[in-house]
């Protein structure tokens, strides 16, 4: 018999709803667990409790489908169900424990600027690792959320789900509507409605452990299949787990997210040399010689960390099939996940390869890949660029 996934994902959002005609409950709502940024470890068993990681994510707890007790371990880098109480009997699941980068609720992650315009965004990086048991019913998925006004609280219009793994007898809401490839990927894709919200939910046909995209794939797709605009905004990023049943031991390990504003500026902080996000310097930079390739390369720094988003424009006259970027990258800095492109190796002078759905540029044409990396020391840009061996300006 078929359980469909959040058939009664409204539940949830009724129940906020209703909050907001309850004065008592509203202020149960309004008032979240929020602990300051993670160093050690922080346990949160509050029912929309919630704390920050890295300075930059939100990771709550999320409890919406059930009164049973759910605790996670928030750490530095994610967080693990540690107790997970009851089992969903509404056809929906107890809960959406996950991490997140932007505005939920009104939960608005550090230094984010999203929403942001789909029209607006170049590109949306992120990356997450899981942990799975089995012993549990539950999914691993993304939720990334798209509303045709900038919402920073309430329900969204169009859900996005990105499952990376589930159990049986878990399924989306929905009904099966074919296949897609995306992201270099190829998903089942389901479509429905849970009565508050459109969703359309990309399904892995075996599970995924960890994995990076850019989320603009996904949402150019969902804009495709008519369930979005390109006017409409990308609120929040999120990943994590719905448990029908158990949980224990259930994990996000890693998880990173931003947005490349316009020529490739990023969503989220404060910046110089037209990135906003984290501490970063510097703007585009490129190789020098040739005119028949230019590379743009574009930073988001944090303490240690960063993203970057490449673009390599083709400015000679004949179509390039097949592309390596090569580039050094400064002493003390290695690469740490990538999208739309595979790089190797992680330090010193390294090659980003293109992949089967994005090989080609055209003559005139361009095409962008990112990276996320680890630094020591103070950051600098990578140098020396070139394209298929030839250096670019």
């Amino acid at each position: 018999m078929r359980t469909p996934l959040r058939a009664f994902r409204s539940t949830r959002n009724a129940l906020l709803s209703a909050a907001v005609a309850i004065g008592l409950v509203v202020a149960g709502l309004v008032t979240l667990t929020t602990a300051p940024a993670a160093h050690a470890d922080t346990q949160i068993c509050d029912q929309y409790g919630s704390t920050t990681i890295q300075g930059r994510y939100v990771v709550q707890n999320n409890r919406w489908g059930t009164t049973a007790t759910q605790c996670i371990n928030v750490t530095g880098s994610g967080f693990q169900i540690t107790q997970a109480d009851g089992t969903a009997t509404n056809g929906g699941p107890k809960s959406y424990p996950s991490v997140f980068y932007g505005c939920h609720y009104t939960n608005c992650s550090p230094g984010t600027n999203l929403p942001a315009q789909l029209s607006t965004i170049s590109s949306a990086p992120t990356s997450v690792a899981f942990t799975y048991v089995g012993n549990a019913v539950y999914d691993a998925a993304y939720d990334i959320w798209l509303d045709p006004t900038p919402r920073k609280d309430g329900v969204n219009q169009t859900e996005i789900m990105v499952w990376y793994n589930h159990t049986s007898p878990v399924q989306p809401v929905g009904s099966k509507v074919g296949t897609a490839n995306v992201a270099g990927r190829s998903w089942d894709v389901w479509t429905g409605n849970n009565g508050s919200n459109n969703v359309i939910s990309f399904v892995a046909p075996s599970a995924i452990g960890s994995w990076s995209f850019d989320v603009k794939a996904f949402t150019d797709e969902t804009v495709s299949r008519g369930l979005a605009q390109n006017s409409w905004y990308l609120t929040s990023v999120q990943a994590g787990f719905e448990p029908w049943q158990n949980g224990v031991g259930l994990a996000v390990t890693s998880f990173s997210s931003s947005a490349n504003i316009g020529g490739g500026g990023t969503s989220g902080g404060t910046s110089t040399g037209g990135t906003t996000g984290g501490t970063s310097s510097g703007g585009t930079t490129g190789g020098t010689g040739s005119s028949s390739c230019k590379v743009s390369f574009t930073p988001q720094t944090w303490a240690g960390g960063y993203t970057a988003s490449v673009t390599v424009s083709n400015t000679g006259s004949a179509a390039v099939n097949g592309w390596r970027v090569g580039f050094t990258l400064p002493s003390g800095q290695t690469v740490t996940s990538a999208w739309n492109a595979t790089i190797s190796p992680s330090s010193g002078s390294v090659t980003a390869s293109s992949l089967a759905y994005n090989a080609q540029i055209p003559a005139g044409g361009s095409q962008s890949f990112g990276f996320q990396g680890a630094y020591s020391g103070t950051f600098a840009q990578p140098s020396g660029f070139t394209l298929n061996g030839t250096s670019c300006s």
